[in-house]
């Protein structure tokens, strides 16, 4: 039964682990899209004058 247990607390911890890592890849990404947006916006503008 000890097995299982620790069986089970490893695989949510990894679990966690890895839902940690996602949410801070999507948040990188996201940030990432939100500061290419901003400078697409200023070169455009820097060309446009």
């Amino acid at each position: 039964m000890d097995e299982a247990w620790l069986g089970t607390a490893l695989g949510s911890a990894v679990l966690l682990f890895a839902a940690i890592f996602v949410f801070g890849h999507y948040r990188r990404e996201h940030r990432r899209t939100q500061l290419l947006r901003q400078l697409e916006s200023v070169v455009w503008r820097q060309h446009m004058n």
